[in-house]
């Protein structure tokens, strides 16, 4: 089913072309897009409770506490207490961040404000991160079958041949921070389109599938669901750098919201609707950018 898009006058502003709004967003996708963004908050916030339990990283089926992938402790040096973070075989100093922060008080892998429960309680983050994980898949799965009976996976995320050959040029205008406007504003552009296939199709659904893994009732039903990674402790380090790789997701694409037009943005994830600016110069003049 596909759904014609709909587009209603708006007042004229500053930009004598004056502008007009499209209906953007549809209501199904806006719920699940904030359930989305709240779940994800919480699970990196008491995921970072959890983590905070045994700061460490590994690769196989145990734990190799002589070789961590990651460590995020403490260590003396020179009479004092600082915090570290060893990737591999590489130590750097993260006192005030990772480690050891507020001011040498916080002894945690990651401080106080960053993790749900605020207090060290391991049982609480992982009620915390349980209940919203299965909102999140249960959200997903909504937003997937929607997108896909509505064609918006087709029609608006997967990148055509011809945007594809624009990769480079597309590149090069967000670094000088050019954004579509007029008609073009109307589309996801082939980064967005990329970026949103690569986090929604590939990153989040690795991520839950490796939280999954380490879930006891799911590992006792299918005791070679670790092995899909290599081992127990593969899976919780797949499961960690993929949470990492939605929220510099996250980052940037809040950069883009302000830096596109935070009202509109917003505005559009709320509402539905989206203005667009009428561009000012002729669709066949050849110095149009």
């Amino acid at each position: 089913m596909s759904h014609t898009p709909t587009a209603l006058p708006a007042a004229a502003n500053a930009n004598d072309s004056g502008s007009y709004l499209f209906y953007r967003h549809r209501l199904v996708i806006r719920v699940t897009h904030w359930i989305g963004v709240i779940s994800m908050a919480i699970l990196l916030m008491s995921g970072l409770q959890i983590f905070n339990a045994h700061p460490a990283l590994y690769f196989g089926a145990i734990s190799d506490f002589e070789h961590p992938a990651l460590l995020i402790t403490t260590q003396e040096k020179d009479g004092h207490t600082i915090g570290v973070t060893k990737i591999g075989s590489v130590t750097f100093n993260t006192t005030g961040l990772l480690g050891l922060s507020a001011g040498g008080t916080d002894s945690h892998a990651f401080p106080s404000w960053s993790v749900l429960p605020s207090n060290q309680d391991l049982g609480g983050g992982r009620r915390w991160h349980f209940f919203f994980a299965w909102l999140l898949v249960l959200n997903g799965l909504a937003y997937l079958a929607y997108s896909l009976w509505t064609r918006h996976v087709q029609r608006d995320l997967i990148p055509t041949r011809a945007q594809l050959r624009t990769i480079g040029a597309s590149i090069r205008e967000h670094a000088r921070l050019n954004f579509a406007h007029g008609e073009e504003a109307r589309h996801y552009n082939v980064l967005q389109r990329l970026t949103y296939v690569l986090m929604l199709f590939i990153v989040i659904p690795l991520l839950i599938l490796a939280g999954l893994t380490m879930s006891p009732g799911l590992d006792a039903a299918f005791p070679n669901l670790a092995d899909l990674f290599g081992g127990r402790q593969t899976a919780r380090t797949v499961h960690f750098i993929c949470a990492f790789l939605v929220l510099g997701f996250v980052i940037v694409h809040v950069a883009m919201v302000v830096l596109s037009g935070t009202w509109n943005n917003m505005r559009s994830m709320i509402t539905g609707w989206y203005a667009i600016q009428k561009e000012a110069v002729r669709h066949d003049d050849p110095h149009r950018s």
